[in-house]
């Protein structure tokens, strides 16, 4: 049986959001109420994810345009899936070395993701832009965005669930669900139209790596637009990183969830199941509406949309009480969800097809950076004054992005 490219990233797209819906709806209750961790060492985790992808990000992305992006986007699948069931196994693995705490166990395990993500990361996009070609790709990003939030939805449910059992217990089936998902890649995909680059006669494996990096670094420094790409992944790593990590503990510890039957885990998944809901109708509507072809019509889309998203934030930090929270989140989740697919349309629209992999793994980097920098501080804040605080200083460093875009548009 023979997939097409564009069913089986949707395939892909589905099943890697039902494996993180699975495990990222109740992680809060796993990584605060089960394993204690704090605010500093909440971003602290984020920290060694975000190095390794630093660090791992730019060798991946060479590795993808030099020799098969299918191979790596394979490799990344079981990586990532070992990184996961190894963090469900964590409470069992308490105390079974000594000194090994369970929070360096999340650390270890991070790392172990961290390798996972730059394998993926830039190379199944460069996969699929070469084989459904540049000018199916704004549709099929938005489209494969609303296949990921079926898989979201489908996620909250069982995380709920299994998060009732054992809060480690989404952490385990996700990582298995990577785990079939690299099996499943390894018998369908396919890799048709990326062309190896020839190998000169007598050069090593390490001169033809650097030599594709070199390459991609020219192309950055020739085209101003990849630049101003470059500054927006900066500052939206920092921002997003004091968000991602801190918004459950400021809904719990300084919001507050209302006294009812439900338990965390029933809350945070009605919450999420919500947020997808929503978010399914705007991006359906925006498949509708949006010419994703049109480079200044996705530049004008990012603008509007990081406007309101700092406004959101900001309103989600003052929060008065758990409604107004919770109307925040719900439109932070939705314009996170329209702002992803108009990036990468964006993006994509400016890259060749030799070194694409090269260069998303190079904006992945600037993303790393930007969280593994931004995120120790935003913690530190929220350590020494509030999360409250650090969730006003993760808005105002989104706030830069707005000047990019008007410089984008104003070129344009």
């Amino acid at each position: 049986m023979k997939l097409h490219a564009s069913h089986l990233y949707m395939i892909m797209s589905f099943i890697q959001s039902f494996a993180n819906s699975t495990m990222f709806t109740t992680y809060a209750i796993f990584y605060i109420a089960t394993l204690g961790l704090n605010p500093l060492e909440l971003l602290s985790v984020g920290m060694v994810l975000e190095l390794t992808v630093l660090i791992f990000e730019g060798i991946t992305g060479v590795v993808a345009d030099t020799y098969s992006r299918r191979l790596s986007v394979i490799a990344g699948m079981f990586v990532l899936g070992s990184g996961f069931v190894l963090q469900g196994f964590i409470p069992s693995l308490d105390g079974l070395i000594p000194l090994v705490t369970v929070f360096v166990w999340v650390l270890i395990s991070q790392f172990v993701c961290g390798i996972g993500y730059t394998l993926i990361s830039g190379a199944d996009t460069a996969w699929i832009v070469d084989e459904v070609g540049a000018s199916q790709m704004g549709n099929l990003f938005l489209k494969a965005k609303r296949y990921s939030l079926m898989g979201t939805l489908a996620g909250i449910a069982l995380s709920v669930a299994l998060s009732t059992l054992g809060t480690h217990l989404p952490y385990t089936i996700g990582g298995f669900l990577y785990l079939v998902l690299g099996v499943f890649l390894l018998v369908f995909m396919q890799e048709q139209r990326f062309v190896r680059p020839e190998r000169v006669e007598g050069t090593t494996h390490w001169h033809e790596m650097k030599t594709t990096w070199l390459h991609g670094a020219k192309v950055i420094r020739r085209q101003p637009v990849l630049l101003m790409i470059l500054l927006v992944t900066l500052f939206s790593g920092a921002a997003s990183e004091g968000y991602d990590r801190l918004r459950e503990a400021h809904l719990i510890l300084e919001v507050g969830i209302p006294d009812s039957n439900l338990s965390l885990a029933m809350w945070f998944g009605l919450i999420a199941a919500v947020s997808t809901f929503l978010s399914i109708f705007v991006v359906r509507l925006t498949e509708r509406r949006l010419d994703m072809n049109n480079e200044r019509v996705v530049l004008n889309g990012m603008f509007v949309l990081t406007g309101l998203r700092i406004a959101a934030i900001l309103a989600f930090a003052f929060s008065p009480s758990f409604t107004w929270a919770l109307v925040s989140l719900l439109l932070i989740g939705m314009l996170g969800t329209l702002i992803e697919p108009l990036y990468d349309t964006w993006l994509n629209l400016n890259i060749e097809g030799k070194v694409r992999a090269t260069i998303l793994s190079m904006m992945g980097q600037t993303d790393a950076l930007g969280q593994t920098a931004g995120g120790p501080f935003v913690g530190w804040v929220g350590s020494r004054y509030s999360i409250r605080a650090s969730l006003i200083v993760a808005a105002v460093l989104f706030m830069p992005i707005l000047l990019v875009f008007g410089r984008a548009l104003r070129k344009r």
